[in-house]
């Protein structure tokens, strides 16, 4: 039998439900509201309150938890239908990261696919960190992932893109940063659109003159959502140029 004192994921979990819900805002769950088209549920808690609740959970389970409860309490949690809730559960999840297993990145697929993480923030906050880290520790993910870009599911599609966000600083990963952009140059969804110039506009701080090689060389096929994002970081006279230069005829 367990102790009673033993923390267990299910006891982590009630007690999230509980601090977060004290901390919820009505006004500030309204106005949060407004960002997204999707229907998103939520409680009104500011991100620092809620990073600084992960962080106090993960001190607290720190010498007993291992990856395997950090999973159990993060699915525990996603199945909450709160954006918050299932913001404290991924946060934590993800403190474990530098260990995690090959096998998490399916785990992270089938969270995904259940559309556990059903806006653009969740998408943001869970596979940057934690996916992007098992790209680097398992090379080969890299090309699993490419095959995310075909998708029908938006959040898996959106997930192949933000993925790279934190690796488009380390140049070997720039040939396959390019690659998936171009995977999603069809797609018709304006968060996949945003993700991918996102993403360039990430991979330009490594090397602007390739990103804008590749914006002149592929310009008429990319979304005008995705370039206006990508060229950001240009000097106005140079973004004004790339926007006559890459215009469909």
């Amino acid at each position: 039998m367990a102790s009673p004192n033993i923390i267990t994921p299910q006891k982590l979990a009630v007690e999230g439900l509980k601090r977060l819900k004290a901390l919820a805002d009505p006004v500030r769950a309204e106005g949060a509201r407004s960002y997204f088209k999707e229907s998103v549920l939520f409680l009104g808690i500011a991100a620092p309150d809620m990073r600084e609740l992960a962080q106090e959970f993960y001190q607290k389970i720190r010498p007993e938890w291992g990856v395997e409860e950090a999973t159990e309490f993060c699915a525990i949690m996603l199945a909450d239908p709160y954006h918050e809730v299932r913001g404290l559960g991924i946060l934590t999840f993800e403190k474990y990261r530098k260990d995690f297993p090959r096998t998490t990145f399916a785990t992270i697929k089938d969270w995904l696919l259940a559309d556990y993480c059903n806006s653009w923030a969740l998408v943001d906050v869970l596979c940057p960190a934690s996916i992007g880290t098992l790209l680097e520790k398992y090379p080969d993910l890299v090309k699993e992932i490419k095959g995310w870009t075909k998708s029908p599911n938006r959040w898996v599609r959106r997930a192949s893109i933000v993925s790279f966000i934190k690796l488009a600083k380390k140049t070997q990963y720039l040939d396959a940063i390019y690659d998936i952009v171009r995977s999603h140059f069809e797609d018709k969804d304006d968060l996949i659109q945003k993700a991918s110039g996102w993403l360039l506009r990430e991979a330009g701080k490594m090397d602007l003159a390739r990103l804008e090689k590749f914006l002149r060389q592929h310009g008429p096929a990319i979304p005008r959502t995705t370039l206006r994002y990508a060229i950001e970081r240009f000097p106005v006279p140079k973004r004004k140029a790339l926007l006559l230069a890459t215009r469909r005829a």
